[in-house]
């Protein structure tokens, strides 16, 4: 060897010195807590609602307390908000140890920060006003996504740069599951969120009827599967064994858990529209992907929990290891519940009910909500160096949260079981046993305030928790830049052999990120291609109806209030060709009908009954009445009444011309002369409405105030109510297949380019 060789060895083998970044990690640490309060806090009033629906919706009467505002506000701050400060919170923090490196730049990392506090303020500051997309877990408009976008990218590059900056030759597992989840949220967030904007604060899905709902639940599952688990799954093979003290059960047990789970999960997001208007060949291949995804989510979820053999004692002890053992338990129980749910025998009792609700809570409140709080407790005596302020305060967190998910999710379960059971009961006559949509709610009055207490203790258990910590930062003392050492290790030569000189296949990707990266990009995308390209360009999957037309300008106005209102969080429109169903509703719903639903509004629950075929079942008046006040046509009814929308010349058109324009860009076949007549038309159409609801009005006014007042100007008053608008669209739901064939099209249909 010579000399030169030996002296580059030398410098190769010297101890580096630098720091960790752990203000960064403390920034993210105080803002999951306390989003996750606020998002909880949400939470428990769109639950309190439920079970108390008389004081929260007959008499505060603020829209934006609304349920239908609040609902996508707590699903998205919980997600976002309390969910992903978590992530970054735990990646910062071990991706630095396992690199043995600093992150790459102070200034991504609290770009990152703020920017991420940013976008769920603006959150915060558009859904409960009703601004809003319309998408289950993707409500935010088109230029909160492209900040979203721009985060994301500035967090992935400040990560893959740390990485190729590192200091180890190999990638821990914990690494590619964080790599796994940059890329395929990327995907996802990046395809769902393609949207034709009208204005600042509305645009429409580029994507219509079974193709946008199609790729919604693409990236509505994998959201869950990529954002709730890959990342918390990293973090999982990371902190329990810091915390008990031993290495991973097994090693070539997590190569399996990674490789299969990314690869299987893509797929199954089909499994949400099971009976739907989707091509069977869809729902099958989610059928079958779902079923798969048990091998790898359970090899994760014992991987973790084999861990701690032979550390049960400190289990005992330790309250973060109790929140992990919770925490993979919970992650076990609904990973093994998801691919159940999704047998179609099964689905066709859960669907659109509770026990969605109650499998969804198992995992956000469970696994991802237990795993949080067991890495807060880690982390802050290590960076603050001290002892946990107090330990019993942190068991009782433990024990209270326990008790909050077992009081929300049992009776979620059970309300579950009622819902879909009284659904489909007949008697021997062959009617159905609950006819009305109402009995079926009624019954669950004690179930929903069951929920809302478990809410509240685990909320409770949150607080204690924050105070436990701040008083545990106040006690310490702060650790901003942590001192460490390390060998840099990349330089080395290569010794890891094994059996015949040869090293594992894996390998030589593991230790590679950028082909980790486009191998994970790869088996992502394959999934999402096979199921989506072809219903996206083969026209036999989505048969058309000749009678199906575009809505009038009115119409598409009540819709975009439809979806302003979050009505969508509770009422579905898609009837599954299931004899249950089309008995209560009528005619199973086909795919042809939704070509011009931009975006779909097939929805995912059922607190109120489906509106597939709404239109013509009951008269303007009935509309108006249930609208304002629903208890005065539908006893005991928990639907929130919405004053607000009676306001005069609160119907707003200043965009319908806009709003037309890009559905004919979107291919909606109007005539381009429409765009022009549209707000007349509209007006045309809303006088109609006004004039059944003036003449109702009319009849119950004194005769004395009658001779004082003129009806046509009480009808022109009427006619600028948002209601009106409303009352349009659900009046023409399901209406277009009841037209005979032959039937004369309205003026406003088919392009001058289009033939009949």
């Amino acid at each position: 060897m010579t000399k030169n060789n030996q002296q580059k060895i030398n410098k190769q083998m010297e101890v580096q010195k630098f720091s960790y970044d752990n203000k960064v990690v403390k920034y993210f640490g105080y803002a999951t807590v306390i989003w996750g309060i606020i998002g909880m806090l949400v939470g428990l009033i769109a639950a309190a609602q439920l079970a108390f629906p008389n004081f929260f919706n007959d008499y505060l009467g603020f829209s934006f307390l609304s349920f239908g505002r609040i609902r996508p506000l707590h699903t998205n701050a919980v997600i976002f908000a309390f969910v992903g400060n978590g992530i970054f919170m735990g990646v910062y923090y071990s991706l630095q140890r396992l690199l043995k490196t600093r992150m790459w730049s102070d200034k991504l990392s609290y770009l990152n920060f703020w920017g991420w506090q940013f976008i769920i303020l603006c959150a915060v500051a558009t859904l409960p006003f009703g601004i809003t997309t319309g998408k289950e877990y993707a409500e935010l408009e088109w230029w909160i996504d492209i900040l979203i976008a721009l985060m994301w990218v500035v967090f992935g590059l400040n990560m893959f740069m740390t990485i190729l900056n590192r200091r180890v030759k190999h990638l821990y597992v914990a690494i590619w599951f964080y790599i796994a989840t940059f890329v395929t949220v990327a995907i996802l967030h990046i395809f769902n969120s393609f949207e034709l904007p009208i204005s600042m604060m509305k645009s429409y899905s580029w994507y219509a009827g079974v193709q946008d709902a199609l790729v919604q639940w693409w990236y509505g599952h994998n959201a869950v599967a990529f954002f709730l688990t890959t990342p918390y799954l990293g973090l999982m093979y990371y902190f329990v064994p810091k915390a008990a003290n031993r290495p991973v059960y097994s090693y070539r047990l997590s190569i399996i858990h990674f490789w299969a789970l990314i690869f299987i999960y893509i797929w199954a997001g089909p499994h949400h529209l099971l009976y739907t208007s989707l091509p069977d060949w869809a729902q099958s291949l989610g059928v079958v992907f779902s079923i798969m995804l048990i091998a790898p989510s359970w090899g994760g979820m014992l991987n973790g929990l084999l861990t701690l053999r032979g550390a049960w004692d400190r289990v005992r002890d330790d309250v973060m290891l109790k929140f992990m053992v919770v925490a993979l338990t919970c992650y076990g129980m609904a990973t093994f519940e998801g691919p159940m749910l999704s047998l179609k025998n099964v689905n066709m009792i859960s669907h659109f009910t509770d026990w969605t609700i109650a499998h969804v809570h198992i995992g956000g409140l469970g696994w991802n909500g237990m795993m949080t709080f067991g890495m807060l407790y880690w982390l802050f005596p290590k960076m603050f160096r001290v002892k946990l302020y107090s330990k019993k305060l942190a068991n009782q967190h433990f024990w209270i949260a326990t008790l909050g998910i077992i009081l929300y999710a049992i009776p979620m379960y059970i309300a579950g079981f009622v819902q879909g059971l009284m659904w489909q009961k007949f008697e021997p006559t062959g009617q159905l046993t609950n006819p009305e949509f109402l009995e079926t709610v009624t019954e669950l009055a004690p179930y929903y305030i069951l929920r809302t207490i478990g809410g509240l203790l685990f909320i409770i258990g949150a607080v204690m928790m924050f105070y436990n910590l701040i008083k545990t930062a106040k006690s310490g003392n702060f650790l901003a830049d942590e001192p460490a050492e390390a060998v840099n290790a990349r330089l080395l030569p290569e010794t890891a052999k094994v059996k015949g000189g040869r090293q594992y296949w894996h390998r030589a990707i593991e230790k590679r990120p950028v082909r980790m990266m486009l191998v994970s990009i790869v088996l992502v995308a394959i999934g999402g291609l096979v199921e989506i390209i072809p219903t996206m360009v083969v026209e036999s999957n989505i048969k058309t109806i000749d009678s199906v037309r575009p809505y009038t300008a009115l119409e598409l106005e009540g819709r975009d209030l439809y979806i302003k209102e979050g009505c969508y969080n509770c009422h579905s429109q898609m009837i599954r060709p299931l004899r249950f169903e089309t008995e209560r509703y009528g005619e199973y719903s086909k795919s042809g009908e939704f070509v011009y639903d931009h975006p779909f509004q097939w929805g995912s629950k059922r607190t109120g009954p489906d509106l597939a075929r709404e239109g013509g079942k009951r008269d303007d008046v009935w509309h108006y009445r249930h609208m304002y006040d629903p208890k005065s046509v539908s006893n005991n009814s928990i639907m929130p009444a919405y004053p607000w929308m009676f306001d005069d010349n609160t119907l707003d058109l200043s965009n319908i011309d806009d709003k037309i324009a890009a559905m004919i860009t979107l291919g909606v076949p109007y005539k381009k002369s429409y765009i022009k007549n549209a707000k007349k038309h509209a007006m045309e159409q809303a006088d109609e409405i006004a004039a059944n609801v003036v003449e109702y009005q009319w009849g119950k006014i004194p005769e004395k105030q009658r001779a004082k007042m003129n009806k046509e100007d009480l009808i022109k008053k009427v006619r600028t109510r948002e209601v009106i608008a409303l009352i349009a669209y659900l009046q023409r739901l399901g209406t277009d297949i009841k037209k005979e064939k032959g039937a004369e099209d309205p003026s406003y249909f088919y392009t001058d380019t289009t033939k009949k």
